[in-house]
């Protein structure tokens, strides 16, 4: 068996361990207070495709479960998850073991707002897009450049991309 062999199979399996682990867990982190010496994370997501945009929800689901203080920033085509009549064009099948079955990238994203996230599209998403602010999701804001660089910059919170 190769290395990149070992190393896919290893990616797929922590994959599904990290999905199945965040949709079996039904208590979610108290996400009140102060962000000082919380557990934070950005996480920017651009990719149109229907399987990352799954992946990177459920991986923040899984984070937020684990107290992790969520910031989500949606641009580009992943900016429509964001729209209120937002639909996928199908669902995305979970793992085996995973008792969801099947869910859409929105879907995720709507429960992680409900549950404190603060999710946020690009600044240049609405000026590029056929949508206005009052089409977003309620809870939804509009990214300022500064903010997000700074939160980019700061040391102690880790940014993900897709």
């Amino acid at each position: 068996m190769t290395h990149t062999h070992k190393t896919s199979k290893t990616i797929l399996a922590l994959a599904a361990t990290t999905a199945a682990i965040g949709f079996s867990s039904l208590s979610m982190a108290d996400s009140h207070g102060s962000n000082a010496g919380e557990d934070q994370a950005l996480v920017i997501l651009t990719s149109d495709s229907l399987q990352t945009q799954g992946m990177a929800m459920i991986l923040s689901n899984a984070m937020q479960q684990q107290g992790t203080n969520l910031h989500i920033l949606l641009c580009d085509a992943a900016g429509d998850l964001a729209v209120k009549e937002y639909e996928s064009s199908e669902a995305i099948n979970t793992p085996p073991s995973n008792p969801a079955g099947q869910v859409k990238p929105e879907g995720i994203l709507s429960m992680l707002l409900e549950n404190g996230a603060n999710v946020n599209v690009c600044a240049i998403y609405l000026p590029n897009s056929e949508n206005e602010e009052d089409n977003l999701l309620e809870g939804v804001g509009v990214a300022a450049p500064g903010p997000i660089a700074e939160m980019m910059r700061d040391p102690s919170i880790p940014v993900y991309s897709f």
